[in-house]
């Protein structure tokens, strides 16, 4: 019974995605409305304490980070997770996690679009 057990919770860890693994990547043209998604790409644009704007090579997007002050720079890499409303209006990201090309992580709390 303990040796199922141990095999058991084996196979449920080797199944989680390791930490640091890739995420899927959405291109900023292609983010679809009404879901999560995660885009990478360099800082267009800092429009406000609390929201900017990120650019690839298919386009760019508005992030909205809530209350929460980001120190972020024109021209910085990062990669953004957050959520997509389905608004009919431009298409933006409510951010829940930042990572800068350095590998910190900020988590946006409280993001309520």
């Amino acid at each position: 019974m303990i040796k199922r057990f141990l095999l058991s919770s084996i196979l449920v860890c080797a199944s989680l995605p390791a930490l640091g693994q890739s995420q899927n990547i959405s291109l900023i043209a292609e983010v679809p409305r009404g879901g999560t998604v995660t885009v990478q790409g360099q800082v267009e644009r800092v429009m406000d304490y609390d929201e900017f704007r990120i650019a690839d090579e298919t386009g760019s997007i508005e992030v909205y980070v809530g209350p929460t002050r980001i120190d972020i720079a024109v021209g910085e890499a990062l990669t953004v997770t957050g959520f997509v409303d389905s608004d009919l209006g431009p298409r933006d990201i409510c951010a829940s996690e930042i990572v800068k090309a350095d590998g910190t992580v900020i988590a946006v709390p409280n993001c309520d679009g």
